[in-house]
């Protein structure tokens, strides 16, 4: 009878015990499935859920414009998201025509459907200020580098080191301007006089936008438009931007003029550059660095380690600003 009772005792013990452990592994099992959740949003900045939600989007225009596929694919989904206006945070030099051109087209597809409000960092110049043209209203702080419109082709040439180190060039074209001007041989008149007609229909593109946008007058736009680089305070009463002020001025602007909430949470959106090798490795070790408040540092050295990589991708028109060339 007690053997019996004994083994009741260790029957309904093993049970209690198998209870517990389904309960714990039922537990563990939600607490992966929720952290792994938790770190997928937070390595997408909110890619999934969070942008369907109503929010302010954050675009970051940052570095040399070039290819901008990925970047409009993500502005058209802005466009199809819960995102209620878009800041454009700009701090760019500029870059080729045709990428800068192909992101105020896609600015201005989105503004049909989100107010925007570009918001200058540090610099607006040539390409970055045509997109900043997307934009519904332009906010700079006052020291920021606003304008250099203009356009640019430049090209080395060799010719005369070519001539002392006793290398010579033979080639064979169709015709004169074919591939001219190139490195190896001193341009022709003929071959300057074709680039320049390059640039000045460039050029008079470029005058032309910035006319429309900022509804200048040829006196405003001729002052505005000789290719030098102005101050927030300077581009002001020229009507390059309008108002002096930062990210909080934007806000204000969206709640007074757009009727955004201002307890809208701000999400940045971000592109997934496929071309940029190793990009996965720069995003991950800016995010784990951030963990421990080095965020900025990390962006600085990956900008600078890509600056000439991306320098050295930019081909044919140029609307960019630097201190030495531009």
């Amino acid at each position: 009878m007690a053997a019996s009772a004994l083994d009741v005792d260790e029957v309904l013990a093993r049970r209690r015990l198998r209870r517990k452990l389904a309960f714990w592994r039922v537990f563990a099992l939600l607490v992966v499935l929720f952290g792994g959740l938790g770190a997928f949003a937070w390595w997408s900045d909110g890619a999934v859920l969070p942008r369907a939600s109503a929010h302010v989007a954050r675009v970051t225009i940052g570095g040399v414009i070039r290819n901008e596929r990925e970047r409009i694919e993500m502005l058209e989904a802005i466009g199809k998201s819960g995102a209620k206006a878009v800041i454009l945070s700009i701090d760019s030099p500029g870059g080729t025509v045709v990428g800068s051109a192909a992101l105020y087209d896609a600015l201005r597809r989105l503004a049909e459907k989100k107010p925007i409000v570009a918001v200058v960092g540090g610099m607006a110049a040539s390409g970055a200020y045509i997109a900043a043209l997307g934009a519904d209203h332009i906010v700079a702080p006052r020291n920021a580098l606003v304008g250099s419109i203009g356009v640019i082709f430049q090209f080395p040439n060799f010719a005369e080191l070519m001539k002392n180190v006793g290398i010579s060039y033979e080639e064979i074209k169709s015709s004169p301007l074919k591939a001219a001007p190139n490195m190896f041989d001193p341009p022709t008149e003929e071959a300057r006089a074709a680039v320049r007609a390059l640039v000045a229909d460039s050029y008079d593109w470029f005058k032309g936008l910035v006319a429309e946008r900022r509804l200048l007058d040829p006196d405003k736009l001729a002052l505005a438009a000789d290719g030098r680089v102005f101050t927030g305070h300077q581009a002001l009463p020229m009507r390059l931007i309008d108002e002096i002020g930062d990210e909080r001025t934007g806000r204000d602007w969206l709640a007074r003029e757009k009727g955004i909430a201002k307890d809208l949470p701000i999400r940045d959106w971000h592109t997934d550059r496929a071309g940029d090798e190793f990009g996965w490795l720069h995003a991950l070790s800016v995010r784990l660095m951030s963990l421990i408040g080095l965020e900025d540092i990390a962006r600085l050295v990956a900008d600078a380690a890509g600056g000439a990589a991306e320098q050295a991708r930019l081909d044919g028109l140029l609307a960019l600003w630097h201190p030495r060339g531009g």
